[in-house]
Parts: C-alpha cells; structure tokens; sequence
C-alpha cells in the first residue's frame, strides 16, 4: 500500500508496465518482502524438491543454445544446484519472517541437506561432477560460498554427509583455472576449507587475493583477468567473491589487511553505480556476456546490503525498491518458467539467441543472488523503511540528486 501511494505521489505511475491501479488486483497487501520470497519458491520449489528426491538429473531440462546444451549437458544439475544455494542460503541462515516463511524455511532446509547428500553421494543417481573438464569447480565454488554464507547447513550436516562434502570440492583441485576471475573459483574452495578448519592450499588463496590486487582498474571496477571487460563479472563474481574470502582469510593472514580496507572502498563505489543502472522501470543496460544470469547483475548490490556495507549515498529502502524492481522486471515475461515451473535461459523470457554456449537451465539460477537481503530480519531498514525513489527515478522526474564522483583511492 505505501508503495503504490508513494508511487502515485511523486508521480511515477506512468514508467510502470501497467497500472497501478491494475496491479492492485493482481496483488492488494504483498510487501516487497512476500513478493521476493514467493519468486525464492519458484526458484527453489522443482530444484530442491527433486535432488532432495535424487530425481534431478531425471527431471531437470537442459535449455540453452545447441552447443551448449550438448556440451554443458554433464554439468546442468551442479549449477543449478550450486547457483541456487549461493542466493538463498542467507534466507535459510535466518529466523526470520512471518510463520508462513518460517515454514517454508524449515522445509527449503531439510531438503537442500538432503540434496546435498545426494549430490556428494558417488552412489546416488543425482552424485554430480566434481573434477573434470572445467566447469565443476565454477559452480562448487558457489556452492561453497553458498554452505560459508549458511554455517547451519554444516552444522546440521552429519559426519558422512561433511565427509563427502570436503572429498567432492577437493576434486576440483585436479582443474586449472584460467588467468581471470576463475583464480576466484579455486581461492573460494580454499577458503571454505580454511572456514571449516580443513588443510587448506595457501598458495591458491594468495594467488587468487594477489592477482585481483593488481587487476583492480579504477574507480570501483577489477579487470577481470589483466584486461578490462564491460560486462557484470564485478557483480556476478569478482567483488562478491573477495568480499567472503577475505573475510575468511584476514583473520588469519593479516598481510591482506591492507587490500581488504581497500577492496570495502570499492565496494560501496561500485554498489553506487550499480543502483544507477537500475532503469526507472526496474530495466537495465545489456551489454556483456552471461545475461541469461538476470537478476544476477546485481549479485553484489544484494551483497552490499547483506553485510549493511551501503555507502551513506544510498538508502535501504531505495535500494530495496530498485531490486524488487528488477526481479519485477525479469520474471513479468510469460516465458520465464517453463509448464513444470523450471526457470528457462534469457533476459527476457526464454531467450536462447542472447544465451553464450556455456548457458545452460542450471547457469541461470545464479538470478538467486539477487535474494541476498532475505537474510536480514524484516525489522532491518532494507525491509521496515518506509519506500523510497531509487536514483534514476528521481533523475527523470526532473528532481534532485546529488553529483556523482569517481573513487580515488
């Protein structure tokens, strides 16, 4: 209801893709909060409900491009599984919400446990790959970052199912990153074993930390590898995955404290200019590779206001209303999911012709990092402040806004 008020009273009515006086028939008393747990049901719902049934690999489609499809085809069901986890697991940390979400919490728990039993069982149908060719240790990785973002799930994981989880994510170590945001993928394995007092390899964790050092490029942005891309990889990968491995790893290695007092300036800069990509309507620019991702773009905003890291330029609350925005935006195409309820690949809708040939089902699910602030409790700013313009909304309503600047470190 504040909302759709605030919304008429600035007078944006007119940027919404339809009504807001239809909406209201669509959805009277959803808050932001309910609309972002009942797209965190779609997602997880099919995933979850089948691994845990060791009926993924049986159940679970493979869209994408030809190509992609033939040769990702081994991989769909760890990326899906791996990406799925990495968005949510704040929610599943949390005791928070309504009875309703607590429920649904309890359930989303115990079945994401028992599918990663399935998923680290070399004896289950749903066992996934771990070591060879390339990509297993891409989506492990955010699967570990995901168990580092939920400590419960470990917790509540007997001896077997750790055993199996350690033995699986030390596979990956027979796979030889690339010289670009991939030293990440192997530095985040290292870190969950540091996390969970296993042996650790310290050189792949300094190589990762060291490189991404030098790689820094300006004003809030990393190259990704020594070179420059205009893409969202500083979202989707780069600065998420700093922020935990550094998080883990300072407190034992103090040499990279320096980088880390750094790497939080750059942060809160590049959180400022992903919330002015955040079109009036909830669009972005898409430009780059691995738009099938969606929501996804904006993996680190939603980490951002995780940690309560949003530079002072920017509230809680605007930034909840740009992101709900997005996921309005990225869901609203009848194409998204498929009959079955599966998330389908594209932008906007089901898109194969935008798709690389490593996006398959299972990459796109990494749209659930945009569902990070799930893992705040709903008596935080993000979810209790009162909605506020996000800042191109003020912009092309002609009011003020303060001057933009370049980080200078």
């Amino acid at each position: 209801m504040f909302r759709r008020n605030f919304l008429k009273g600035i007078g944006l009515t007119s940027i919404l893709p339809f009504s807001v006086e239809a909406k209201k028939e669509v959805s009277v008393a959803q808050t932001p909060r309910e609309f972002w747990v009942e797209y965190l049901q779609k997602l997880a719902e099919p995933l979850l409900t089948n691994l845990a049934k060791d009926q993924l690999k049986a159940n679970m489609p493979n869209e994408g491009t030809k190509i992609g499809v033939e040769s990702h085809a081994f991989c769909n069901t760890l990326e899906g599984f791996g990406r799925l986890i990495v968005g949510i697991s704040p929610w599943l940390q949390s005791d928070a919400g309504s009875e309703k979400e607590k429920i649904l919490r309890e359930k989303y728990l115990k079945l994401t446990i028992q599918g990663l039993a399935n998923a680290t069982n070399p004896q289950a149908k749903d066992y996934m790959p771990w070591s060879t060719p390339s990509q297993p240790l891409v989506d492990a990785a955010f699967l570990a970052l995901g168990l580092m973002r939920c400590p419960k799930i470990w917790e509540m994981a007997d001896a077997q199912l750790r055993k199996n989880v350690v033995a699986s994510f030390q596979l990956t170590r027979n796979i030889k990153p690339y010289f670009s945001n991939w030293l990440l993928f192997s530095g985040m394995i290292e870190a969950f074993f540091l996390n969970i007092g296993e042996d650790y390899d310290k050189m792949r964790l300094d190589f990762a930390i060291r490189q991404h050092e030098q790689w820094y490029k300006g004003d809030g942005t990393f190259g990704d590898g020594p070179d420059f891309h205009w893409d969202y990889y500083n979202s989707f990968v780069i600065q998420p995955f700093l922020y935990e491995i550094l998080r883990v790893a300072v407190p034992k290695h103090s040499e990279y404290n320096n980088f880390k007092q750094k790497a939080d300036k750059i942060y809160g800069r590049y959180a400022i200019i992903q919330e002015r990509m955040i079109n009036p309507d909830g669009s972005f620019t898409a430009y780059g590779r691995s738009l099938g991702y969606r929501a996804g773009c904006f993996h680190h905003l939603a980490n951002v206001s995780l940690h309560q890291s949003l530079p002072t330029e920017l509230s809680p609350a605007q930034v909840r209303e740009a992101l709900t925005a997005v996921i309005r935006k990225t869901t609203e195409h009848k194409d998204t999911f498929d009959k079955n309820g599966w998330l389908r690949p594209g932008l906007y809708g089901f898109q194969p012709s935008i798709l690389e040939n490593y996006v398959v089902t299972g990459s796109s699910y990494l749209c659930s990092s945009v569902l990070l602030p799930l893992g705040l409790p709903e008596t935080d700013a993000f979810w209790a402040s009162p909605a506020q313009a996000w800042t191109s909304q003020k912009i092309w309503q002609g009011a003020e806004v303060s001057a933009d600047h370049a980080l200078s470190l």
